[in-house]
């Protein structure tokens, strides 16, 4: 059970590793310290339409390897995955609020969150620093963001560095830290040998802390020439003493641990003006994590003989008594027989002395918690043996509302179906209930909420509680005109079958179990008839389905082949086209019971099926587009002069022999997209399209001569996910700034029931579903944010207050209260005004904003949708002007407000 997410665009061939779900409020909106790229010229019309966005719900699905609980404001938590973004705990719901949609597809890197910091003297203030990979797959340096509305909206300090969120050691932290008594000063532990960083006015500007003694020397692999494997890991977490200061001065005893197993503890008594090594320490072991007991000043270190988060064979937990300066083994088992390293680690606030720890490499038969009430000297376990292989847990553990994380299992004892977890080096117990505490694993988060049992001999139920966090991978996406909406491909957990969007499926795709889908395909006119291919320690590589995905067997393989590569069906489902990894493309009849090779087409081609004609198959490479009219036994190249370089992705028209889009290429060579008439033997490039990575097709409008097509793309500038009603003529942005989701260029299709509905891929947050508002299937014109404010008023149920705080030349700030004058609670809300001159809002916080012309629609965010009778959510933001009154009027939800 090994995760592994898939790196994106020019690194899928590079290597996989891991990685991903309702959006509970609005998105977060991007307030960059760095302007956004200027939009460039374009003769394409480009409409907006309102669309409203979802995840097909899977809950969970990569790996969660930090949580952080504020520890002065109850029920504040965040999470942080290591491609998938950051999360907010939303209380009321039980679920995770999205952080981080607005990263764009330039800076796609910031959506691996390596650290995540909460202020504790001002609970508003979060910070997240960002950045995928050190090396050269991650375009981009690493940043820290900064936020003072818990996520809402954020600013960036970009780094002299890269960041690596899904770096080797990423388990390891916190790297970020704010200082509990001077809430100005944050310090960053880097990776890649630089150092220690450090911020004095809120994450605004940061500098390296040049008298720290020791950048770290660990690396995983020092053989490794990718700079993957060999990079230095660095400085891997940062712990305040908050004892050693008061409010408003700096923290004057700090605890830095280092990628270094001779020296991985430092400490500074002069509030960071010099460091030293701390004597006695433990050698030969790097310290995963550093947690001080306030309470018993006890720092406690969890430690493995190797970084994380698959790997570690040997493991110690150590405390020191930062009073005497006494180093103790506290280890919960001897170090004989350990055969995994500890990382995840937590300390109880309500009751010092009591601490958690985690075995986060035991992958058999499963992981490992240990629990002690007295400082270490003792410890229990989650679970033992009584005579093995037989079990004896202090745990109950009910997956029944995520029921796929039992992989369909039924293993032998010692393991268990569902699993304990793997890779869990996260676990904290929460500040402000000792009964509460939540765990990280490579696939979800688990709770409790009566932990303390299990100091009384009783059992603690643990149950995912990871709803809303969406952290899947996808790899392909498909949508049959019956039977289930949507099937997908993903890394890590094969894919599912979702016959209903807002529900979690029960399983997911067995018989074979698939580490990644890679592609799957159904016959157009026969869609029972389903065939998916993927990654797998050994064969098989693919199965097939004759009930739409419900149902699998598996199939038989081609000699040589190593990984999944692309499938293709056969129109009416008589026969398959494969291009595995390792082997050469195939073409089988039936269900794969014998293969046969295909002539005339490469190896590694992408395969597709023309969705008419049964005998007619597609492929293409390296700017070369194959033809085969004989089911694939043959292949003829056709059109050459496409994209040779790049990623490109190409499907034929559902109903329409010979009609084939073609998405892809490279920045450095042709980029685009393709359109051909004749079954691949010429292509049309559109003049308009910048660049495009992935193209599908929906149901037609209303009126429509043609199916709706829509494009992950840049058109006229603009980064996006767009729809064409009328061939590709004109193109609607259907997604906006604050929901882009980093990189979504692996798949894209529309539904064929629902006109409008798009699912998109994501490399990290899992399927995003888009709905149109525009039900009825036109073009591409705005709706606009609702009625007009200054209608007549109805009965108001609503109060507004509007004022201006502020004003400069050219600008000005303003505050927004709206009260709840009605009976019934808000469950989010939308305000709309108009500006009676030539106001412009530029940035907003505590809500997200559209403008079109005049009119404004403020939405709210995820922590302040709900209003109770009688109460109040407000917002701010700034705006251009060379004049104008104030507005005179405002809806929510169309109805009239009063203004008070």
């Amino acid at each position: 059970m090994r995760l592994s997410a898939r790196p994106i665009a020019a690194l899928l061939a590079a290597l996989a590793l891991t990685a991903g779900l309702s959006v509970t409020g609005t998105p977060a909106v991007a307030r960059s310290d760095e302007g956004p790229p200027a939009a460039e010229a374009s003769d394409v019309s480009i409409a907006a339409d309102t669309y409203t966005w979802k995840n097909a719900r899977i809950d969970g699905g990569g790996f969660v390897p930090g949580l952080v609980f504020n520890r002065s404001e109850k029920n504040l938590a965040y999470a942080r995955t290591d491609i998938g973004g950051a999360y907010r705990w939303d209380q009321t719901g039980k679920q995770w609020t999205p952080l981080l949609d607005w990263v764009d597809w330039d800076r796609w890197g910031w959506s691996g969150v390596v650290s995540l910091a909460s202020d504790t003297a001002e609970p508003d203030n979060v910070y997240a620093a960002v950045g995928t990979y050190t090396n050269s797959w991650d375009p981009t340096n690493g940043a820290v963001l900064r936020s003072s509305d818990r996520g809402a909206s954020w600013k960036a300090a970009t780094l002299p560095f890269k960041l690596g969120g899904n770096m080797p050691g990423r388990g390891m932290g916190e790297r970020l830290a704010v200082d509990p008594n001077k809430n100005s000063v944050l310090y960053l532990g880097a990776p890649s040998g630089n150092g220690l960083w450090r911020s004095t006015d809120s994450g605004v500007t940061w500098s390296e802390v040049t008298a720290f003694p020791n950048p770290g020397n660990y690396a995983q692999d020092p053989t490794d020439t990718s700079g993957y494997g060999n990079d230095n890991q660095g400085i891997v977490w940062v712990t305040f003493d908050e004892r050693s200061g008061t409010a408003g001065s700096a923290t004057q005893d700090i605890y830095v641990g280092v990628a270094d197993k001779e020296n991985t503890v430092y400490r500074s008594t002069d509030g960071g003006g010099t460091w030293s090594r701390i004597a006695g320490q433990p050698t030969g072991y790097l310290a995963h994590k550093g947690v001080l007991d306030s309470g018993t000043g006890h720092l406690y270190l969890t430690l493995s003989d190797t970084g994380g988060p698959y790997d570690g064979a040997k493991g110690r937990v150590w405390r020191y008594d930062t009073e005497s300066g006494a180093w103790t083994d506290v280890s919960p088992v001897a170090e004989a027989d350990t055969y995994y390293g500890f990382s995840g680690l937590s300390v109880d606030r309500q009751k010092p002395g009591t601490l958690m720890a985690t075995a986060y490499s035991s992958w058999w038969p499963d992981t490992q918690i240990f629990r002690s009430t007295d400082s270490g000297a003792t410890w229990t376990k989650a679970w033992d043996y009584t005579s093995y292989p037989n079990r004896s847990n202090r745990y109950t553990l009910d997956v029944s509302s995520v029921p796929w994380l039992s992989w369909g299992a039924n293993p032998s004892p010692p393991e268990t179906a569902p699993k304990l977890g793997w890779m869990t080096e996260s676990l904290e117990i929460d500040p402000f209930d000792s009964n509460r505490m939540m765990y990280g694993t490579g696939a979800t988060v688990y709770g409790t909420e009566n932990l303390t049992s299990w100091d009384s001999g009783g059992q603690f139920k643990i149950t995912p509680m990871v709803k809303g966090l969406e952290e899947t991978a996808v790899n392909d996406l498909a949508s049959p005109p019956s039977g289930a909406p949507l099937l997908s491909a993903l890394g890590d957990i094969g894919g599912f079958r979702h016959t209903d969007l807002d529900a979690v499926p029960a399983m997911m795709f067995t018989s074979p179990n698939l580490d990644s889908t890679t592609s799957l395909d159904f016959a157009e006119a026969a869609p029972g008839t389903v065939v998916r291919v993927g990654n797998a320690d050994a064969a098989p590589h693919i199965g097939f389905s004759t009930d739409n995905g419900a149902n699998w067997f598996q199939g038989s393989e081609p000699s040589g082949v190593t990984g999944g590569g692309t499938v293709a069906a056969a129109a009416d489902g008589s026969g398959f086209v494969w291009s595995p990894d390792g082997a050469a493309v195939h073409r089988t009849t039936g269900y794969g019971n014998s293969w046969t090779a295909s002539t005339g087409i490469p190896a590694g081609a992408t395969v597709e099926s023309d969705r008419k004609n049964p005998k007619k198959f597609y492929g293409f490479k390296a700017g070369t587009f194959y033809v085969s009219t004989d089911g694939g036994a043959t292949f003829t190249a056709k059109a050459t002069g496409l994209p040779a370089e790049g990623n490109v992705r190409f499907k034929a028209l559902p109903g329409t022999e010979g009609d084939i889009w073609l998405a892809g290429g490279a920045s450095t060579g042709a980029y685009g997209l393709w359109r051909s008439t004749d079954s691949g033997t010429s292509f049309t490039k559109f003049t308009g399209v910048q660049q495009a990575d992935s193209v599908g097709f929906g149901k037609a409008a209303s009126g429509a001569s043609y199916q709706t097509v829509f494009v992950s793309a840049k058109i006229g500038g603009v980064r996006g996910i767009f729809r064409s009603t009328d061939a590709g003529a004109n193109w609607t942005r259907i997604n906006d700034d604050a929901r882009q989701w980093a990189w979504t260029g692996a798949a894209i299709t529309g539904d064929p029931r629902v006109y409008g509905r798009v699912y998109v891929s994501t490399n990290g947050r899992g399927i995003q579903v888009g709905e149109s508002s525009d039900t009825g299937g036109g073009g591409g014109t705005d709706p606009g944010p609702g009625p007009d404010p200054t209608d007549p008023p109805t009965d108001a149920e609503c109060s507004v207050k509007y004022k201006v705080t502020n004003q400069w030349s050219g600008g000005f700030q303003a505050e927004v209260t709206v009260t709840n004058t009605g009976s019934t609670a808000y469950d989010g809300w939308q305000l709309a005004w108009s500006f009676p001159g030539d106001q412009k809002v530029t940035q907003m916080w505590n809500a997200t904003h559209r403008q079109d012309g005049a009119k404004v629609t403020a939405t709210n965010v995820g922590w302040n949708g709900k209003v109770a009778p009688g109460s109040s959510a407000g917002f701010g933001f700034t705006g251009t002007s060379t004049g104008g009154a104030d507005p005179n009027a405002f809806t929510v939800g169309g109805e009239a407000c009063t203004i008070g």
